[in-house]
């Protein structure tokens, strides 16, 4: 598995996203960019939403194409589509509803086994929550100090009905663009891969 180990707060400084996005509660002592007074080119532009959105849910080229592919082939707006697919996945899931502090975090959790979705352990950070879906710490993880200190500050989205007392939520309905916690414009992602 491909791992992507530049630094967050350049990559964060370099895509103009605040690191309280990514949870990581620093700022950056660096001065701006020395091209930074350039106008970036439409392609650039296009460019760098992408790679926003593959940096903030640590989605590689291939696995993020795969997903636009997806999008742009069921029926609605293909960049919506999009944006319910990666909010959908398990790891950003239990980010959302505070059993971690980080979307690394979370990736992490779920990928030891301490989550289930519906009754059934899934270590798999790309799986896809579906509406109706109870995803849930399993019980013998609901001791672990990282999940039960993050929990104590959750605050879920709208699309999400948490039950902090038994570390379960329930996926109410398929998020919208106003559920996202940071700003994304997608219509750059979808002119960025029909080109």
């Amino acid at each position: 598995m491909a791992i992507n180990r530049q630094p967050v707060l350049k990559r964060c400084r370099a895509l103009g996203l605040d690191p309280i996005v990514l949870g990581i509660n620093k700022k950056s002592n660096r001065g701006p960019r020395p091209n930074a007074n350039q106008k970036p080119t439409e392609y650039a532009i296009q460019l760098r939403e992408k790679q926003k959105a593959k940096f903030v849910y640590a989605v590689m080229e291939k696995q993020f194409r795969k997903l636009y592919e997806e999008a742009s082939r069921k029926d609605g707006v293909t960049g919506l589509n999009l944006i319910q697919y990666l909010e959908r996945r398990l790891e950003n899931v239990v980010y959302r509803m505070g059993f971690a502090s980080t979307r690394r975090q979370a990736r992490q959790v779920v990928s030891h086994g301490h989550v289930s979705v519906n009754g059934r352990r899934v270590n798999i950070a790309s799986y896809r929550v579906k509406a109706g879906d109870v995803v849930a710490v399993i019980e013998n993880s609901k001791n672990v100090d990282l999940i039960k200190t993050s929990i104590e500050e959750a605050n879920a989205p709208a699309w999400i009905e948490l039950d902090k007392a038994n570390f379960a939520g329930k996926i109410l309905q398929n998020p919208t663009k106003d559920d996202m916690d940071f700003e994304l414009d997608e219509a750059l992602i979808v002119e960025f891969y029909s080109r």
